[in-house]
């Protein structure tokens, strides 16, 4: 380009307005001017300009000089990867809302589903279905024991035998080879409760053979989590697999500052040459099925037979008295009033209610034991979902603070305005910047940031993201760093994130200004033993 030519596309970018600049001459497709970069590796922020051209980022540094389509004022404020979510549950809410505007607007650009042991199959009809679809974000899948072992065993509490165990193995080779990024347990659930530790380690050794991770919901978050800990750590050591603690945290009153010996563990499987890491979602209460609160035995054979024995006087009591327990010690922390509804599909009107109110409305005190009646009456009409208040917050930080933690959600993609679900799928990332790094001052900002990028790209074996550098994807979020939080609350949980000024995906802006484009440039990730179209 000569210089009367560039003097020319300097003229027109003089001329332009708001957020975005255009020029007739290019040297990039988008150039993200003047902000503040944390570029996900840890390393402190510094100034500098960042150009895109096509998918890709081109340059970083001072392009002052430099013509662009697109130009983003970046002044004042933070450029960083966009973010990577390890743990969601994102396919309740993606072939609604597409776009996923809830996460979007935090700045996450990866969701990965399939996680506590459930997911989509076969992952390549899913993966399939997501193109066809056409989603805003990137999305990758882990295939889930839970799920393998249903079509295989069904929700019997038994080993398998040895030809279904030939079988479970061969769908887990087949998933990762369609593209899952690793194997995920849900052992606090059923069938994942019924499973052996032998078992899991096995299936876990094939997924290894693909480099796949082993994702986990342990078996016990409250009394037994130093036994779920040392467990996940064993299936780690004995399949040869790198391990993620999931959403990590500790249940229950009498249990709080167990994150202490949690964390010890950690630190001393990965000195011996165990790959351990964690993710954890900012908040003090978690979100399940109201079957959290039922022993697993009792779930054995599925809902059918769950009812038969709540029906049965041979096996209610024993039942209630599991229940009574884990309102008391449990997830519902102490209180039946701990316990929120957040969805309820066959009655509406109980989400955002708690166990005490439902059980005062049903004409009862409301005790522990009155409350296990009215989850039985919850169940026989179809089930619910809860809110589930029961975890220490100084777990939370001391978590937080550790430097093999990442940042997950935890949850599905916001319908707005459908339910009284957690706060978390709106607000976990704008949460952590907002409160636990500028409010609080918890973790750096730059530690948040690795957090949400560089830690789970590496450890999800998902290249060229995760951080800003030329050569990688474009996945990028602008935002201002004394805005960023999150609205929603468990009172009012529909409300978006604010302070998130422009989201890139692969190049293509999502998020401009503060508002969703309506741009779907998502794409799947295939996972490391991804063999290519079947």
């Amino acid at each position: 380009m000569n210089v009367l030519n560039r003097l020319f596309a300097l003229a027109l970018l003089a001329l332009g307005s708001g957020g975005f600049n255009y020029a007739l001459a290019q040297d990039y497709d988008v150039l993200i001017r003047g902000g503040r970069i944390v570029n996900g590796s840890g390393n402190p922020w510094f100034e500098a300009d960042v150009g895109i051209r096509g998918d890709r980022i081109a340059a970083i540094g001072d392009l002052s000089q430099a013509a662009a389509a697109t130009i983003i004022d970046a002044s004042g404020l933070v450029v960083a990867p966009g973010f990577i979510d390890p743990h969601t549950h994102a396919i309740r809410g993606i072939f609604d809302v597409p776009t996923a505007d809830s996460a979007l607007l935090q700045g996450v650009t990866t969701l990965t589903e399939g996680n506590d042991g459930t997911s989509p199959w076969p992952i390549a009809e899913h993966y399939g279905e997501i193109e066809e679809l056409g989603i805003s974000t990137n999305w990758a899948v882990f295939v889930g024991q839970g799920t393998i072992r249903s079509i295989v065993i069904g929700a019997e509490d038994r080993d398998a035998t040895a030809p279904e165990l030939e079988r479970m193995k061969e769908m887990v080779a087949q998933a990762m080879e369609e593209g899952a990024l690793g194997i995920s347990t849900g052992l606090f659930y059923v069938p994942g409760s019924f499973t052996s530790t032998e078992e899991v380690i096995e299936l876990s050794r094939v997924a290894a053979d693909y480099k796949g991770i082993y994702i986990s919901h342990m078996r016990e978050e409250a009394s037994q989590t130093i036994d779920s800990i040392n467990e996940t750590i064993r299936i780690g050591e004995e399949a040869g697999i790198p391990v993620q603690i999931t959403h990590h945290k500790i249940i229950g009153a009498a249990n709080w500052g167990a994150s202490v010996d949690s964390l010890r563990l950690v630190d001393e499987a990965r000195a011996r040459g165990v790959d351990v890491t964690i993710d954890q979602y900012p908040y003090t209460a978690s979100q399940t099925g109201i079957n959290a609160l039922i022993p697993q035995w009792a779930q054995e054979g599925g809902r059918d037979a769950l009812i038969e024995r709540l029906n049965s006087d041979e096996t209610r009591q024993t039942i209630k008295n599991g229940v009574v327990e884990r309102i008391l010690f449990d997830r519902g922390g102490g209180d039946p009033a701990n316990v929120f509804i957040s969805r309820n599909s066959w009655d509406p009107s109980m989400a955002g209610k708690n166990l005490a109110q439902l059980t005062i409305e049903a004409g009862m005190d409301p005790t522990p034991e009155n409350a296990a009646d009215v989850v039985f009456d919850i169940l026989r009409n179809g089930g619910a979902t809860a809110v589930y208040h029961a975890i220490g917050s100084d777990d939370v930080d001391r978590i937080m603070r550790h430097p093999a933690t990442a940042i997950g959600s935890d949850g599905p993609i916001g319908i707005f305005g459908e339910g009284a679900p957690h706060p978390r799928q709106y607000g976990t990332f704008a949460r952590v910047l907002g409160h636990y790094v500028r409010e609080r001052g918890v973790i750096t900002l730059e530690e948040a940031i690795r957090k949400m990028t560089s830690i789970t790209a590496q450890r999800l074996s998902i290249h060229d993201r995760g951080l800003l550098a030329e050569g990688f994807f474009a996945d990028i979020a602008v935002f201002d760093a004394d805005e960023i939080i999150d609205l929603a609350t468990f009172e009012d949980p529909h409300q978006y994130a604010v302070g998130m000024k422009f989201v890139l995906v692969n190049g293509e802006i999502v998020v401009e200004d503060g508002a969703h484009t309506g741009n779907r440039p998502g794409r799947i990730l295939h996972g490391p033993g991804y063999a290519g179209e079947r």
